[in-house]
């Protein structure tokens, strides 16, 4: 769970380590809930993750992950279904979590738009649904295709799922509907239905749901669409994308027409001209919750005006015009049965507490994460001790504090251990240059640690790595037991590690047979070239994770420039012009680059890595495909920009296929100059760099 001590008084290394540690829980959870409709934490718990890796960004710019959760939308799709392609995003939304944060999203609304104070930001408000998102497609008014959020890129067609369920329209009533759009909304399932459902379950001996969310998900996204008729689903419309053309110059005015046309929206959809207008609205939806049919965890604001919401347009996972604002988490008392430690992937020991089970909002919670040894001193939690925990998100509770810590029979206080449970090697905090711990305590071991080993290997053949079909977990775990393989290059040699290793043909293993064991090998052999960003992201470098491999990728295009790149910043150190091309990357920093040098340093990831490129061919990145003046062309803007803020610039830049980047090199194309420009013009300059004004770079992009 987050880690309570405040961002400021952090030191850098232990910033950078519970960033690492969030985004890992964050992917799993996130996982958890899209793919699996099993969500191991609370709304609470999971937002409280979230909203700590934002206040950590906010407090270390410049240690923000490639792979940050604040990048990153949903999951991706099970499988189950066919794939559905969004025409726009399905995006997420950022959080507030009190008065004092709507107040700030407001703010930052007004400086984006360069708004004065007088000016009238009107909103809309409306309850926030917990349910399931679905995107519905319309063409001449008939419904032809229903898909889910997936990973916001790509979700799944439950098209004959979705017309079963009464709410949806198969074919839109009225007049002055697009020829083609995408309604957007939320289905769920009602409490009464969701109790009836789950006794129904019960009386034939079979699993029950944990809460409405996951009732409505698994029933929608049932094989059969006859059993997601016999579940009473409900859906309210909400938003919309892809309109073949424009319908409404508001919020307010377009939720309206959805009503014209059919759709079920919610009664407590409103519009406000001020914030005391939001926060009322709040105040009485949250007054008024528990008496709703269904559950909600927060209320939604959005900029009413559409011009305004285009202008303000997306960051990463969210909208900048929208925001959830969210309700105060469920608490719940329990015991502290004992305290875990768990050696993860990049060797860091992670406590984890053993709960007396516990029903905290519907959901049975039995673990929480106490974070590091520093959370585990500053509560004094102790084996045997009463807790109160905070449900998150329907994940794993956070442990609050202690209840009973005057209690006399209480143990001493909890030793946390200074070698590795799995190999017995060292167990350090990494000691920075100032001479501050790493709030994680790591490994040694490396390699020669089979807690690390494992879940190394488990990531490069997972789906998010090199995607390996039939080599999944359980198969990794059985080979290195059997000592087949100790590294990724040995996969590769499977053949070959089977006899050295004394042991028979794959065909003649427990759970193997000729067909079986062909297809592994065929899947291996397929995997013997692999896209950059996908090998990249392969290898488990810390820091390094799918987004930062793809902006890696995309920039450098090649693996063998840009590896010697890094080897050349380990070589030369961080004065270096190689380091300012992996560092000069918009959006990433010291902290992938770092670990990259870090990595290439070890004389035994070199072996391993030369090993592995002799047994695979890395591809190249594809080009952004883009017919623009600036597509693939790297740009860094400077100065003061006068008709747009600097981060309008850089989204509509990265929105034209162009590689936005924060220094100047001799790989840089165009330097865009606003007044008070200084060095960045001065090497440009030196460097003979096109060098364009703001009004000559919006006459090339065709914004003029």
């Amino acid at each position: 769970m987050p880690g309570q001590t405040p961002p400021e008084a952090m030191s850098e290394s232990a910033a950078r380590a519970e960033l690492a540690e969030l985004a890992k829980a964050i992917a799993t959870a996130d996982a958890a809930y899209y793919q699996e409709d099993s969500p191991h934490l609370s709304d609470a718990e999971y937002d409280a993750l979230r909203l700590r890796n934002t206040e950590l960004e906010a407090a270390f710019p410049h240690l923000k992950r490639t792979d940050s959760p604040s990048e990153q939308v949903g999951a991706a799709p099970s499988g189950t279904f066919a794939k559905a392609r969004h025409a726009e995003p399905m995006l997420s939304l950022d959080n507030a979590f009190s008065d004092e944060d709507v107040a700030d999203f407001i703010a930052r609304i007004r400086r984006f738009l360069g708004l004065d104070e007088a000016a009238v930001v009107a909103l809309t408000a409306e309850p926030k649904i917990d349910g399931l998102s679905l995107s519905l497609t319309y063409e001449a008014g008939k419904l032809v295709r229903a898909a889910t959020r997936g990973n916001g890129q790509e979700g799944e067609d439950v098209t004959a799922n979705a017309r079963t369920i009464s709410d949806i329209p198969v074919e839109l009533k009225g007049a002055g509907w697009p020829a083609r759009v995408d309604i957007r909304g939320e289905v769920f399932m009602s409490k009464a239905e969701f109790a009836a459902l789950n006794a129904r379950e019960a009386e034939a001996g079979n699993k029950l749901y944990a809460n409405p969310r996951n009732a409505a998900a698994g029933s929608l996204r049932q094989k059969d669409a006859e059993i997601t008729r016999t579940r009473a689903l409900n859906f309210f419309a909400y938003a919309w994308a892809a309109a073949s053309e424009p319908f409404a110059e508001t919020q307010f005015e377009a939720v309206a027409k959805f009503a014209e046309w059919g759709f079920v929206i919610n009664p407590g959809f409103t519009r406000h001209e001020n914030l005391d207008g939001l926060i009322a609205a709040y105040r009485a939806i949250e007054a008024g919750r528990a008496g709703l049919g269904y559950d909600i965890d927060g209320v939604v604001y959005k900029v009413d005006r559409l011009d305004w919401q285009a202008r303000l347009g997306v960051q990463s996972r969210a909208p900048r015009w929208a925001i959830a604002h969210k309700f105060p988490a469920d608490r719940a008392s329990t015991t502290l049965e004992s305290i875990d430690i768990q050696v993860g992937r990049t060797g860091s020991l992670t406590p984890v507490a053993r709960l007396t089970p516990v029903t905290v909002g519907g959901v049975v919670v039995s673990n929480a994460t106490l974070h590091n040894e520093d959370e585990i001193a500053r509560l004094d939690v102790r084996v045997g001790d009463r807790v109160e925990i905070q449900r998150a998100g329907d994940v794993i509770p956070q442990v609050l504090g202690v209840l009973d810590a005057d209690r006399a029979d209480r143990p001493p206080p909890f030793e946390f251990p200074k070698t590795c449970p799995v190999c017995g090697s060292d167990a350090v905090r990494e000691v920075d240059d100032k001479g501050v711990a790493d709030v994680r305590r790591r490994c040694t071991g490396g390699l020669i640690c089979a807690a690390q080993r494992l879940e190394r290997l488990k990531h490069f053949v997972s789906r998010k790595g090199l995607d390996i079909e039939g080599l999944g977990a359980k198969q990794v775990e059985l080979f290195l037991k059997e000592g087949v393989i100790s590294g990724p290059q040995d996969i590769f040699r499977l053949k070959a590690a089977l006899e050295a290793a004394g042991q028979p043909p794959l065909e003649d293993w427990d759970g193997f047979g000729e067909t079986s064991a062909a297809n592994l090998f065929a899947s291996i052999d397929a995997r013997r070239r692999v896209p950059f960003a996908r090998f990249l992201n392969a290898l488990g470098i810390r820091h390094v994770g799918e987004i930062s491999s793809r902006a890696f990728a995309r920039n450098f295009t090649d693996w063998a420039p840009f590896w010697a790149t890094v080897e050349a910043a380990a070589e030369q150190g961080e004065e270096s012009e190689a380091w300012q091309a992996l560092t000069g990357i918009d959006g990433l920093g010291a902290a992938a680059a770092g670990a990259l040098v870090d990595f290439a340093r070890e004389a035994h990831n070199r072996e391993m890595l030369a090993a592995l490129l002799a047994e695979v061919e890395v591809l190249p990145e594809e080009a952004a495909a883009s017919d623009s003046p600036v597509s693939g062309k790297t740009v860094v803007f400077t100065g003061t920009l006068e008709q747009m803020t600097r981060d309008e610039a850089k989204a509509r830049a990265s929105a034209l296929g162009a590689k936005v980047s924060g220094s100047v090199s001799s790989k840089t194309d165009i330097l865009v100059a606003g007044p008070g420009a200084g060095s960045k013009l001065k090497k440009a300059t030196e460097l003979g760099i096109q060098t364009l004004s703001e009004e000559e770079w919006l006459a090339l992009i065709g914004d003029a």
